[in-house]
């Protein structure tokens, strides 16, 4: 009785030391952007406080053919914190496609328990998509992997985006790898997410670092994009 007491004690403390571990915070970091080993252009990943809320956006701006072939994008998404976890309330993506702008804007109303995109987006994706507690936008997925890393761990979450609803799951490598970000050392793990035998995206986290050291995706054993840090700077 005595133990169960304690424990119902320190739980309020446990709580308060594990919602400071999750606390987003606002940084600023720059990435260059490489295709096959070849740079194309450079991105900004940055989160910022809009008010009593938080925004995390990324820039993604071509170089030559690049940018032609519609590396110009800006995605963003505005979200609060609570209870430790990220919870969507808007999201915008623009993309620019040589003389084309698309634009899709989503609204997450937790009230009606439902998602909804707006703008260029396809015809089976236009119906409302019911949220559950937990559902992030890609962006926010992000953070959480930077948030939830531990060696050894598989890591679980639900995607709800462009109109979009599956489960998605990242393996985190047993150890650490040395990587090496203006002129500084850091030991990284990789997290792994598998959609398809043809489809993988590779994101490493180092300890105290805010934002991803490098985001890879592939497709079909082939390097679509490879975001390198560049630098980051902190609130």
């Amino acid at each position: 009785m005595m133990r169960r007491l304690l424990m119902l004690a320190l739980l309020p403390l446990l709580l308060a030391v594990a919602g400071a571990a999750w606390a987003v915070e606002p940084f600023r970091a720059s990435y260059d952007v490489y295709r096959g080993g070849r740079a194309i252009g450079v991105a900004t990943l940055q989160v910022v406080r809009d008010g009593a809320r938080w925004r995390v956006d990324l820039a993604m701006d071509g170089k030559g053919l690049a940018g032609l072939a519609g590396l110009n994008a800006q995605q963003s998404t505005v979200f609060d914190e609570v209870n430790g976890t990220y919870r969507p309330l808007a999201q915008s993506t623009v993309r620019k496609v040589l003389f084309t702008r698309k634009q899709t804007t989503g609204t997450y109303d937790w009230s009606a328990g439902r998602a909804t995109w707006t703008g260029d987006v396809k015809k089976t994706r236009r119906a409302p998509v019911a949220l559950q507690p937990g559902d992030m936008s890609g962006l926010l997925i992000n953070l959480a992997v930077i948030r939830d890393a531990r060696p050894g761990a598989t890591l679980q979450y639900r995607f709800v985006d462009d109109g979009r609803a599956r489960p998605q799951q990242y393996v985190v490598s047993t150890r650490t790898e040395p990587m090496t970000v203006d002129e500084l050392h850091y030991d990284a793990l990789r997290v792994d997410r598998v959609q398809s035998v043809a489809e993988q995206t590779s994101i490493w986290v180092a300890e105290g670092v805010p934002t991803p050291i490098r985001i890879l995706q592939r497709e079909n054993g082939e390097d679509t994009y490879d975001l390198r840090l560049i630098e980051y700077k902190g609130a």
